[in-house]
């Protein structure tokens, strides 16, 4: 196309100098453009339907060719010093604003996008290039929905395209009129920083042709255009109200068409990923980009209905911020596709920390905390009623699922848990949430409790010492819950005498609970061979009496049909906490260090005060914590053989009073053998779910034994325990 038109233009002047008459075609061609100004009386007449697409295109392909014919490279053309001098750039946007003919503006935008992208010349340093473009994007994206958006963010890429090339430019697109009134201010010349030329701001000659070629009748196209076009004011040239390629980003964002939305994304995140640190601190201190950001999630939060089901919450936990729509496959609810469009902003934020420059990544961070989460979210979690909770809690459990970004995920740490690192004591006044939290752990709405243990489960499996810290290890430094000068035990009868045990009575003992089998014994202070696993897995597998098992009685296997999920789930734990430092053996203890009162802490209180009941979750919580390959936690949490300390609980020291209470109710229950094969079928899916008497006790026992052969797969799998990175292959099928 380019070739034909040299071509042409150079039949038609002979012998004349190429550059001259591509000069004189340009100049037609906007003349062309001015008399329509002039003679046009049809203010109805769409753009589209005139000649001024097509004389823009022949202008743009006049600047291509003359480029394309340059002898020396880098050296702006006469043409091109025409559209710098005359500043056809800012007419043309000022005739954009006034939308006349109507669809102006979308042509204007076309011409720009392809102008700049096409042209290889450095644009965007010259003054009469800068200004027209932050006023075309202060004209773009007034109004939501606008007609122009898929030009718009076509501009806008190709802006981001340019900044790639030269990611300097970011700071003067950014700060606009602030860096050209500097400039006038201090007398400087009108060409931005970087400008190796000064074409744009003189009058050239070429070859004998005028400095400026004299358009006919160009004062009275002045006049007409002028007629046409809307009263400059101070707010068009960058006043007060800011509005520049990250505002005009933003607001291309919410649009409602997926596409447009999707590419302004992409671009936002490819500039703040890209940005220099003079270019991040502007984005930071100096514009609305954060807040902004953070806003959106605020109002898109707000547009959810008041109460969602946390079942329909998690049925959307695969929605990114790049698929932000609900899966069509899953069953409808009200509020759906604004949950989806919530949780899709959610993740782009998170992603947007991720990628961006640190002084960038912190300071959304930050924003998101105090403005949506402090500001927005904390309020429905504190609230009393009940729909309130679970909706909130839900929602928080969901947006942790997605979080990916350290900085994000740090504050929402701080957020959730508070800061504090010291131990904690049974009367301290805990983090004002973190206190709330762990009482919703025993609400008297097991749904509210169910809910809350979820969002701690999924707290557990995020990548952050501090999280693991304040709930549990704060509370275990220097292993006060060992007893301080006893012998270390010999065996397991001498950590498990119930009758010195303050915690049952002879009435207990008198109700037919029989100790689980007392296995060989067992040194409790190295584990170096198989027989110590042996010992501490049949600890948990015996927990529970013959009697209250049903298992076996549907063919299935012990406890190493948990042995496969537990080995790759402790695989996962451990590469994850591998660069926290953590030590290899218990700490030893210290006879110089003054005894404290153990407390286990109010999230580990509260679980163990759980299992009285038997929550499902309550049990998938505590499983997360036995994985973890802290040699503390490891000893707390799966040694049966401890020595703890007077009024000291352990886990198993707790199973083993929940197992002899479920054992006494149990008498009272008629049929019990029958009655639990059936709830165990039940559960397992094997047979109706028909409504039992004392079926939540007989669920619990199901549960018991079942969690019991969790933790016996998960002390398998830590074996050695002093050595938590050492990789070890599980047991043959059937074999401890």
């Amino acid at each position: 196309m380019l070739s034909r038109l040299g071509a042409l233009l150079q039949e038609a002047v002979g012998a004349r100098e190429p550059s001259i008459d591509l000069l004189q075609a340009f100049v037609e061609h906007w003349k062309g453009i001015t008399h329509y100004y002039i003679e046009s009386t049809d203010e109805s007449t769409p753009a589209k339907k005139t000649d001024i697409p097509w004389r823009l295109k022949q202008m743009l392909d006049i600047l291509v060719y003359e480029e394309q014919q340059q002898a020396a490279a880098g050296e702006a053309g006469p043409c091109l010093e025409y559209l710098l001098q005359h500043k056809i750039l800012e007419t043309l946007c000022t005739l954009g604003k006034a939308e006349y003919p109507p669809g102006m503006r979308q042509q204007v935008f076309q011409f720009f996008s392809k102008v700049l992208a096409q042209v290889q010349h450095p644009l965007l340093h010259y003054l009469s290039v800068h200004r027209p473009v932050q006023k075309l994007l202060r004209l773009g994206g007034t109004a939501s929905g606008s007609v122009t958006e898929k030009e718009e963010v076509q501009f806008t890429t190709v802006l981001c395209s340019k900044i790639q090339q030269d990611p300097e430019l970011l700071a003067y697109i950014l700060e606009g009129k602030k860096i050209v009134g500097r400039k006038k201010a201090c007398g400087e010349p009108t060409a931005l920083p970087k400008d190796t030329t000064s074409h744009g701001d003189k009058d050239c000659s070429h070859d004998g042709a005028p400095a400026r070629p004299q358009l006919d009748g160009e004062s009275c196209g002045a006049q007409a255009l002028n007629s046409h076009m809307p009263a400059e004011t101070e707010e068009l040239d960058g006043g007060t109200t800011e509005s520049n390629l990250i505002t005009s980003l933003l607001g291309l964002c919410q649009s409602k068409k997926s596409r447009v939305a999707l590419k302004a994304q992409e671009n936002l995140l490819l500039l703040v990923s890209m940005a220099s640190p003079a270019a991040a601190t502007y984005l930071v201190q100096s514009s609305a980009c954060c807040p902004a950001i953070v806003r959106h999630l605020c109002q898109l939060y707000r547009s959810m209905p008041v109460f969602l089901d946390p079942a329909d919450i998690a049925t959307l936990e695969g929605i990114s911020w790049r698929l932000p729509s609900a899966p069509s496959d899953e069953a409808s609810f009200p509020g759906k596709e604004a949950l989806a469009a919530f949780l899709g902003w959610f993740d782009y934020c998170d992603h947007l920390i991720t990628e961006a420059h640190t002084v960038v990544a912190d300071a959304l961070a930050k924003a998101v905390a105090e403005n949506f989460f402090v500001e927005t979210l904390q309020p429905q979690l504190l609230h009393v009623s009940e729909q309130s909770i679970l909706t909130s809690t839900a929602l928080l459990t969901a947006m942790l699922r997605q979080l990916r970004s350290p900085a994000l995920l740090r504050e929402a740490v701080a957020f959730l848990l508070g800061t504090d690192r010291q131990p904690e004591a049974p009367g301290d006044n805990p983090h004002t949430l973190y206190a709330h939290l762990i009482g919703h752990c025993d609400h008297l709405s097991d749904e509210i409790s169910i809910t809350t243990l979820r969002l701690f489960e999924e707290l557990l499996q995020k990548p952050h010492e501090g999280i693991i810290h304040s709930l549990v290890l704060r509370n275990l430094e220097g292993r006060p819950y060992v007893a301080w000068g006893s012998p270390e035990p010999e065996s397991y009868e001498d950590t498990l005498d119930l009758e010195e045990d303050p915690y049952f009575t002879d009435s207990f003992l008198d109700s037919g609970f029989q100790t689980p089998a007392k296995p060989r014994l067992a040194p409790a202070t190295s584990y170096d061979g198989k027989t110590a696993v042996t010992e501490i897995v049949n600890s948990f597998l015996c927990l529970v009496p013959e009697e209250a098992k049903t298992s076996a009685f549907l063919e299935e296997t012990g406890y190493d049909t948990y042995v496969h999920d537990a080995y790759g789930l402790f695989q996962e734990c451990s590469s994850r906490v591998a660069s926290w430092g953590w030590p290899l053996t218990p700490t030893p203890l210290d006879p110089h260090e003054p005894e404290r009162p153990f407390f286990e802490g109010h999230f580990l209180r509260v679980l163990f005060d759980r299992m009285s009941r038997i929550l499902d979750q309550v049990t998938s919580v505590l499983s997360r914590l036995a994985l973890f390959p802290h040699p503390h936690i490891h000893e707390y949490l799966l040694d049966p053989y401890i020595s703890l300390a007077p009024g000291c609980r352990s886990l198993f020291s707790v199973l083993v009073r929940v197992i002899g209470d479920l054992m006494q109710r149990i008498q009272r229950v008629p049929q019990f053998p029958g009655k639990l094969l059936l709830v165990r079928k039940q559960l397992t899916g094997q047979a109706p779910g028909e409504q039992l008497d004392h079926q939540t006790l007989l669920q619990g026992v199901v549960v018991l034994e079942e969690f019991c052969k969790e933790l016996a797969a998960i002390a398998f799998v830590k074996f050695p325990p002093h050595d938590p990175r050492q990789n070890v292959s599980p047991a043959p099928e059937g074999q401890v």
